[in-house]
């Protein structure tokens, strides 16, 4: 198989049903969008729910009926023909049963079911893997989210996406234009930051206060109301079919495909893991249509995989009795960046087969800009002052860097240029030769604040010879849950705290001889994010009213090591 070639052009009589009523348990009926080879033999079904309207996945319906598959789009409860109402990410795995007892039993279907989409109908398919239908053969999750952990909070952060995809999935049909306005969603973001309100009131000011927003703003971290909508530990060791996760190192769901990846191989018996990861140079949309180019990087052709292809291999493996698709080299498929190239492992774990420290220090706790930074160095720093920076919220100046959209988003400079004191950046010396970094970095700081909370955003970058740089990888933490995302420990202003920054992204890429690594840290103050006040109470509550300037100290010296941890491959 040669995933890079795009589809040959097919000719394949199909069927087409429309207007499907499936029932479902509780009586509601799910509408389905039906697409099939135009044959008498029963043939092996492949099934995707979408809150986003069948007539979406027109072309891949097309495309795998004229390749011998039925394709089956079902719009979720309360979206589009179907009855009911549509609760975000709460129906989608009993409705999954349902569906494919109900698809096993039809005459044409050969009583295997595979599943198929990205983002949330990646997430409908470890829903209906939690229920383990009988006749559910293989998943095959794209940039899959997982709630809680990249949706609709991120590392106990929220972000105003989320309304705006809220309203995209409002009422019955598809508010598509509304949701791609991007300067309608700049300024409602804008006008919570700059009026300083609280973030609760964002739906208000959007106009649209019939959602969930409320709701999910009362769960501001992983409890049990988004513990069910997740699969358990036992339930990951029951998997026993195939699975083929996708996911991109730009891709906003990773750390949901990630998590479900992991999740899986922790909890499954090694025999019984047959679980394989690709993970490619694409952002969230590219998983599924792979660009070229996007955020000011270019890749090679190899990097524009020919998904369809991809999946119909996988489909005639798992349920067709065919070939293992050539591109599966091996269990774990990446992408290294930098020098264009695909790379294999039997596991995440056997990737790097080194780590290597990287200690903080400054000249004199200086480290606030690109001209004076600190260092990023092999060598403990013994006793160098600690480097300080100041988070006031009521600093509006970082939204006039956000009145447009930032194309080269992912080798922009703009924002590590204005940090308006808000900040650390540490820099390391040239490679002495080309190095792959490919896994996890993590980040211990050790940290003092003369406030009870704040937000911590830390982004490492390659920085080039010429100065020109490109983002890699980033986290973000909530001070009170520095200990535990799961329970909150508001800051003792008279201690130094060890920070633990294990949350980035995973990464590939080949730095270049001479290039450098760059690790900014400051305190996110941008309308895109929500904006903490840092008084200790509520987030989404606090509003002008409550604000506390945040003046951090980072301490780097014999006694409180801040270091920066990265795998190479050597």
């Amino acid at each position: 198989m040669n995933c890079e070639k795009k589809n040959e052009k097919i000719n394949v009589p199909t069927d087409f049903l429309w207007g499907i009523k499936i029932p479902m348990r509780d009586g509601i009926s799910l509408n389905a969008t039906i697409y099939k080879p135009k044959q008498e033999k029963p043939v092996p079904v492949i099934f995707t729910m979408t809150p986003y309207i069948a007539d979406t996945f027109h072309s891949q319906a097309m495309y795998f009926a004229q390749n011998g598959y039925a394709f089956v789009i079902v719009d979720c409860r309360g979206r589009g023909n179907s009855e009911g109402n549509f609760i975000p990410n709460s129906d989608e795995g009993k409705d999954g049963f349902d569906m494919i007892q109900w698809l096993a039993a039809r005459s044409w279907c050969n009583g295997s079911v595979g599943m198929f989409g990205g983002s949330y109908c990646g997430f409908n398919q470890w829903m209906t893997m939690k229920e383990f239908p009988l006749h559910l053969k293989t998943i095959v999750p794209v940039a899959s989210s997982h709630m809680a952990i990249d949706f609709p909070i991120y590392r106990n952060i929220v972000f105003p996406y989320i309304l705006q995809w809220l309203t995209w999935t409002s009422g019955r049909t598809p508010n598509t234009n509304l949701f791609k306005d991007q300067q309608f969603w700049r300024e409602k973001f804008r006008e919570l930051y700059l009026n300083h309100l609280p973030f609760k009131e964002l739906d208000r000011i959007v106009g649209n206060t019939s959602t969930y927003f409320q709701t999910w703003l009362e769960h501001p971290f992983p409890d049990d109301f988004w513990s069910t909508r997740a699969l358990t530990s036992e339930q990951y060791q029951e998997i026993e079919i195939p699975i083929l996760t996708i996911t991109g190192h730009y891709d906003a769901d990773q750390p949901g495909a990630m998590q479900y990846y992991k999740m899986h191989r922790n909890y499954s018996s090694a025999g019984n893991f047959n679980h394989y990861l690709i993970i490619g140079p694409w952002d969230h949309a590219g998983t599924r249509n792979p660009k070229k180019e996007f955020g000011g990087l270019e890749f090679a052709a190899n990097s524009m995989l020919d998904m369809n292809k991809l999946h119909k291999d996988w489909y005639d493996w798992i349920l067709s009795s065919g070939k293992k698709p050539e591109f599966l080299k091996n269990k774990v498929c990446y992408y290294l960046m930098g020098a264009n190239k695909w790379k294999y492992a039997k596991n995440l774990d056997s990737i790097s087969n080194k780590t290597v420290k990287l200690y903080l220090d400054s000249e004199k706790g200086h480290a606030n800009s690109i001209t004076e930074s600190g260092n990023l160095s092999k060598n403990i720093a013994e006793n160098s002052q600690p480097d300080k920076y100041v988070y006031d919220p009521l600093d509006t100046r970082p939204a006039e860097l956000e009145k447009e959209r930032i194309e080269n988003y992912l080798t922009d400079q703009r924002f590590i240029r204005n940090l308006f004191g808000n900040g650390l950046i540490y820099q390391s010396q040239p490679f002495a030769k080309d190095t792959e970094i490919t896994g996890y970095v993590k980040l211990t700081a050790w940290i003092s604040l003369d406030v009870p909370d704040t937000d911590f955003e830390v982004t490492l970058f390659e920085i080039f010879p010429d100065g020109s740089s490109v983002f890699l990888t980033q986290d973000f933490m909530r001070a009170r849950y520095r200990e535990s995302l799961k329970k909150e420990k508001l800051i003792n202003c008279d201690e130094i705290n060890k920070f633990e920054f294990t949350g980035f992204t995973f990464f590939s890429r080949l730095l270049r001889k001479n290039s450098s690594l760059r690790l900014l840290i400051k305190s996110p103050n941008s309308i895109f994010i929500q904006k903490n006040y840092n008084s200790g109470g509520v987030v989404a509550k606090e509003s002008w009213k409550d604000v506390r300037i945040a003046h951090i100290t980072l301490y780097h010296d014999l006694k409180y090591r801040s270091y920066l941890e990265i795998p190479l491959m050597v």
